[in-house]
């Protein structure tokens, strides 16, 4: 494993602090070291990616593993960061600046990359404060070689590509107990169904088409993440998970604790009729007994996938904590594309356990119903009248999640365009 420092820095900018409030220590100024420069700027720290592969849209992915780091630190004292595939390393510059991360291991196989990365994190910090440190090397083999030598750390960032979980292991070996790790898939076709015997192998899950697909990318990523961490004698628990639809990218932030899961976990599979809209988690136990409620007599109505995660997506009470850290930057209200603030309410309101999971489309329900679509929020409140509970999703605009069963949406869906 190559593990390279910088020996000499010029200066150029001075980045600008979001908030009088939260201003990163130890700030420094750069001009990059190397030729190949493109220069970017988020949350105004100016950086350098290089001929890195760099995304504008996953900012916002970047935010909220910023604000979780910074919640552990705050409440441990101590923040140690493997960015185990860093590119360019703004993740890792912004866990340095702004979480004030004791440590960070910004590693990334690519050699090529170090100039850019060293640059970057020469902004926060030099070298010399031993603050940070480049390595180039797979990802496993930086996770084994940390555990061989007992270094663990309390936060690891797994930015992944496709539905590459052979890390799951050496991640959950690498981390702290009560620590978190941050995965990634970017594996849409796995999540939509295309895929099976692909989704069979990296996650552990048989996925065929459902409606709501997005969330079950979530999901598939979750239940293989608690799978392999049982077998280590870990549990898990998901804290957040954040769905975009560039790549698309499934991120998921779990907390690694010992022990095996509790009775009854949410590990199930799950159910959709396409006869009549009807979802359902099926227990281990009645594997051989399943059936639609509605009694379809439609062959292949039925379709199951599974198992994987069936529980709350969210900690509604930790991501409570985020949005209000969001607020106290200033990152809140802004009114932008990505408005983190609309994000993360959305995301509190979709923790409600008594939530099932997956969405309903109000075209779908529409399409049922052979009624126009209503409005959203006529349709919320109408079925929270009828004693359910209901949400919007963060995943589709136009979609909600509720614990109304479809035949009732269709009903009331009905008596909205009669009324």
């Amino acid at each position: 494993m190559l593990s390279l420092f910088p020996t000499t820095l010029s200066s150029s900018f001075h980045p600008k602090t979001l908030n009088p409030n939260h201003k990163p220590s130890n700030l420094r100024s750069l001009t990059a070291i190397h030729s190949n420069s493109h220069h970017e700027t988020e949350r105004n720290f100016k950086f350098d990616t290089g001929n890195t592969f760099f995304r504008h849209e996953s900012a916002t992915g970047r935010d909220l593993a910023v604000l979780a780091a910074t919640l552990h630190k705050k409440s441990t004292g101590n923040l140690r960061v493997l960015d185990a595939m860093c590119g360019c390393g703004i993740r890792s510059l912004r866990y340095l600046a702004e979480a004030e991360a004791d440590f960070v291991l910004a590693n990334d196989a690519n050699e090529e990359c170090n100039g850019v990365i060293v640059s970057n994190l020469s902004s926060v910090s030099s070298a010399g404060e031993g603050r940070w440190k480049v390595s180039h090397a797979v990802a496993n083999r930086v996770l084994a070689e940390k555990y061989v030598e007992r270094e663990f750390f309390d936060f690891i960032d797994v930015d992944s590509f496709g539905s590459d979980s052979s890390f799951f292991r050496m991640v959950f070996d690498t981390v702290k107990i009560g620590g978190l790790i941050y995965v990634t898939s970017t594996d849409g076709f796995s999540s939509g169904g295309h895929r099976p015997d692909h989704s069979l192998a990296a996650y552990g899950a048989y996925i065929r088409p459902l409606p709501y697909s997005n969330e079950i990318g979530l999901r598939m990523l979750i239940g293989g993440a608690m799978r392999e961490a049982s077998v280590l004698g870990y549990q898990v628990s998901p804290l957040f998970s954040y769905y975009s639809y560039h790549g698309p990218v499934f991120r998921v932030l779990l907390r690694v604790n010992r022990g095996k899961p509790p009775h009854g976990i949410h590990y199930r599979f799950v159910g959709y009729c396409e006869s009549c809209g009807h979802s359902q988690a099926i227990s281990w136990v009645k594997l051989g007994q399943i059936k639609c409620p509605c009694g379809s007599d439609v062959p292949d109505s039925l379709v199951v996938c599974g198992p994987l995660w069936t529980g709350p997506l969210h900690c509604a009470s930790y991501l409570t904590e985020m949005r209000t850290l969001a607020g106290e930057w200033g990152w809140l209200g802004d009114g932008t594309k990505n408005d983190l603030d609309k994000l993360l309410n959305r995301m509190i309101e979709e923790s409600d356990p008594s939530l099932p999971f997956g969405y309903i489309q109000l075209d779908e329900i529409a399409s049922r119903a052979k009624v126009n679509s209503p409005r959203m929020v006529t349709l919320m409140s109408a079925i929270q009248q009828n004693g359910y509970a209901v949400s919007r999703s963060h995943i589709s605009n136009n979609a909600i999640k509720t614990n109304c069963p479809m035949s009732e949406c269709i009903r009331i869906t009905k008596e909205i365009q009669n009324a």
